[in-house]
């Protein structure tokens, strides 16, 4: 019996607009077992981090469930959603706007503390930031400083520490190293794995970097347009992709070796609008390999254990 923290079933999220209805999540399963990551992954407006946010139930589910530590939060009031939100947390992916530029260091991260009636003497919150400042690699001399004096690293670390002032279980990452330096991008990323190995966190890696979620995650959702396309544990993902879209997205990631010559595949054609999208596969107009039969959307189907495809060239 496996452990799982998290389980997604059917997620919508539909938003009105003048032209019609956008389907920016459509349908969207998984699970996440207790202590691991799974890598959401996909071009921009493809719909990862409006999943994240609507975990967290900052945007309103259109349909569907999510379960969390076995209870469905999408049935629960405000009132107990608070006390579930104490143990689901996100990080942001600008360290800089996500925090208060007239707080500082010490403020931002105890904010979480004092309005949730954690700790109540000034002594022990301000005991319980040093703490966190000291997890995350804060020195402490940043105590009393401001965001806009420290680097995108130091603000990401405040991100982080704020994060984990509520002793959570699960975290939302979403893109929380796209904004950095490549090697404050590793700095974070190491970071993140030892406080997951340290408090035994479950992460939603949200990102558009292939390269850099193949090392973070243990699996590999793959989204096109609101829906996942494929899904399979990270090494197996890398090694053996079935859909085009997939395929497509590991040639483009860039190889340290001349010798290496890889084809780069090419995505041509149009991107089919979100609103009000056809029955047809989403990928269809853009697909190499299309043909009539991806009129019809195919299902997300189980090829080999754990490995999940929705591409009707796979699931004949």
């Amino acid at each position: 019996m496996t452990d799982n923290i998290l389980e997604v079933r059917n997620l919508t999220k539909h938003f009105k607009t003048k032209r019609g209805m956008l389907h920016a999540v459509d349908g969207v399963d998984f699970t996440i077992q207790r202590g691991q990551t799974l890598g959401l992954v996909g071009e921009s407006g493809c719909g990862k981090t409006t999943v994240g946010r609507t975990i967290l139930r900052l945007i309103e589910p259109t349909a569907g469930d999510i379960i969390f530590e076995g209870e469905n939060i999408t049935k629960i009031n405000q009132k107990k959603l608070k006390n579930v939100r104490k143990d689901m947390q996100l990080i942001f992916q600008d360290p800089y706007s996500s925090l208060d530029p007239r707080k500082t260091v010490s403020q931002i991260i105890s904010e979480p503390i004092i309005a949730n009636k954690i700790l109540k003497t000034k002594e022990e919150i301000h005991a319980r930031v040093a703490e966190l400042m000291s997890t995350v690699g804060l020195a402490a001399r940043l105590f009393n400083t401001y965001p806009h004096e420290l680097d995108g690293g130091r603000r990401q670390r405040i991100g982080i520490a704020r994060a984990l002032a509520m002793e959570p279980k699960f975290i939302v990452c979403d893109e929380p190293v796209s904004a950095l330096d490549v090697s404050i991008q590793a700095q974070i990323l190491n970071l993140l794995k030892e406080l997951q190995a340290e408090f035994h966190l479950s992460y939603i890696f949200i990102t558009h970097d292939l390269s850099v979620v193949n090392h973070f995650s243990d699996e590999i959702a793959v989204m096109y347009l609101g829906k996942i396309v494929e899904k399979a544990p990270a090494e197996e993902l890398f090694a053996h992709p079935l859909h085009p879209y997939t395929q497509a997205l590991l040639s483009a990631i860039p190889v340290p070796d001349l010798r290496d010559k890889r084809e780069r595949i090419l995505i041509k054609g149009e991107i089919t609008s979100p609103i009000n999208p056809p029955q047809e596969c989403r990928f269809k107009k853009r697909c190499n390999y299309a043909h009539d039969k991806c009129d019809e959307h195919p299902d997300l189907v189980e090829v080999t254990p754990g490995h999940l495809v929705a591409c009707h060239l796979v699931n004949k």
